[in-house]
């Protein structure tokens, strides 16, 4: 990779200039997140931070280092291996932050670090950035949402999460869009086009369709059926049961005019058919974390990261104990609070590890109908919000798909998370989700180093761009017996995405110089 080029005097206080396309200079960026996202975003050259209101710098404690997880430096093809602290501690005081030798004023320790790691000048005493100077915005929901409607973007700025993005990531309105384009397909391609859709359980929304769900149970007495909040995750609330006494909390009374101006209205649930034989590896249940990066709506654009894992419980599955959580609940946030819970030998695997499980254990053919299965879940679900979705060039989107298989090895799709848990369990995690997180941004491309035709950059796929995108020849790291019109989709299949990044970068840049001259 080239080295960046600066241009004449691009630390010097200019005050509030017009920031404009970000071209050759440093591109400025803010996080809320203070873990992997944080070390990619400080560790990543030419970039720099900027404090302000809901930022990581203004979040961190007197006396706190600056590495937002505390793991071991990483390293990446961007630059050597670097410390995200800069191997000094960053304290705060009167508003300046100081460090116990080298100070260096409105610079972060990180910053400097980073900068003189990878060879770039010192760069001179500059004021602080001001909030609202940036060109990249990894926020939280929370802030988008007072936010989003106020703010004027300029044509450059990037920043995670589209307006509406629950439509996909709420339980119930996510199942309420599948159903509806499920019927839409229906009535114009036919049932059997429809079919594709039967990749969620019968699911209904609490309490205002109880008493459909009444019906429903009343037709298969006997079956387990599981309860989860709407709007919550990390498997907060969640609860299985057998029987219509078990959920009275949500029966009695919650269906009437609220009468009562005080009266609180009741929580959003799914109650949804629990599926009763899931595939075993070892006894224990699993479900797949699986990333995706949603850069456009209309049109559809969605790239399909390679690497992913396998989440399983910590305790053999059983249909015995349905108020096990442990038996039940794949969650890590649940899993890690098991009383023999080993966090150093945790619980899961690489998708890369499952997929050869799979193609042992049963086929190579059997192991890509699965993973032909999770496609499509992909690419029909972002297709049910399609339309409903604010689209904005500004926005992005990662979603981390939470997918388990039955024991036909048939795919159902669980939940799709808009925040998908980015805090590391040990240093494998650490290193998948720095990897995912560095190559969100390759994707993203704001240094322009990319032609914009690429089809993998890093460990992500371009699985469909308006329409399917099939794979080069040569292309076929998981197939048998492959031909040109394998679709461009390698989750589970090797990733030597740091090879790949060097390789598209060269090509890149050469066909820009052919280009010029």
């Amino acid at each position: 990779m080239s080295k960046i080029t600066r241009v004449p005097g691009y630390m010097q206080s200019k005050g509030n200039r017009n920031r404009g396309p970000i071209g050759d200079r440093e591109i400025r960026y803010k996080c809320s997140m203070q873990n992997t996202i944080l070390d990619v975003l400080r560790a990543r050259p030419g970039w720099q931070e900027v404090s302000g209101p809901n930022t990581a710098a203004n979040q961190q404690q007197p006396g706190q280092k600056g590495s937002a997880t505390g793991s071991q430096p990483a390293k990446d093809k961007n630059g050597p291996a670097t410390s995200s602290t800069g191997g000094t501690t960053t304290t705060k005081t009167s508003n300046q932050t100081t460090t116990p030798s080298n100070q260096m004023t409105g610079t972060t320790t990180t910053t400097k670090s980073s900068i003189v790691n990878r060879g770039f000048p010192t760069p001179q005493p500059t004021p602080r950035i001001v909030d609202g100077d940036w060109d990249f915005y990894w926020c939280d929901r929370e802030w988008l949402h007072a936010n989003y409607d106020t703010m004027f973007l300029q044509e450059h700025q990037k920043i995670l999460h589209f307006r509406n993005h629950y439509e996909l990531t709420r339980k119930n309105l996510m199942v309420k869009n599948l159903k509806r384009l499920r019927k839409q397909t229906e009535r114009e391609m036919g049932k059997k086009e429809a079919e594709s859709f039967d990749f969620f359980p019968t699911t209904y929304e609490l309490p205002s369709e109880y008493h459909i769900f009444v019906e429903e149970f009343k037709k298969n007495p006997g079956i387990i059926w599981i309860m989860k909040p709407a709007a919550k995750s990390q498997g907060r609330g969640i609860f299985l049961f057998r029987k219509l006494k078990d959920i009275t909390d949500w029966k009695k009374g919650e269906y009437q005019p609220l009468t009562d101006p005080n009266r609180e209205v009741p929580e959003t649930y799914v109650v949804q058919r629990y599926i009763e034989n899931p595939y075993l590896i070892g006894g224990r249940k699993f479900d797949i974390r699986v990333y995706v990066l949603v850069v456009s709506y209309n049109p559809l654009k969605v790239w399909l990261y390679r690497s992913g894992f396998a989440r399983f419980s910590n305790s053999r599955f059983s249909l015995d104990s349905i108020e096990d959580a442990y038996v039940h609940l794949t969650n890590v946030a649940v899993q890690k609070t098991a009383p023999d819970y080993d966090p150093d030998k945790g619980c899961k695997w690489a998708t890369q590890q499952l997929r050869q499980y799979l193609t042992a254990k049963h086929s190579a053919d059997a192991a890509r109908k699965v993973f032909q299965g999770i496609d499509n879940i992909i690419i029909k679900s972002l297709q049910s919000v399609q339309k409903i979705i604010i689209n904005d060039k500004h926005c992005f989107e990662m979603y981390g798909y939470d997918v388990l298989l039955d024991s036909k090895l048939k795919p159902w799709l669980i939940e799709i998370n808009a925040s998908p848990s980015l805090t590391a369990s040990g240093k494998d995690d650490y290193d998948l989700k720095y990897g995912v997180l560095n190559d969100v941004l390759n994707v993203l491309d704001l240094e322009n180093r990319l032609t914009g035709k690429e089809k993998r950059v890093g460990g992500f796929d371009l699985i469909w761009d308006d329409g399917p995108v099939l794979a080069d020849d040569g292309s076929m790291e998981c197939s048998v017996n492959g031909s040109s019109t394998t679709a461009n989709s390698f989750l589970g299949c090797h990733s030597e995405r740091k090879k790949q990044l060097r390789e598209i970068y060269t090509a890149a840049q050469a066909l820009k110089k052919s280009v010029a001259s």
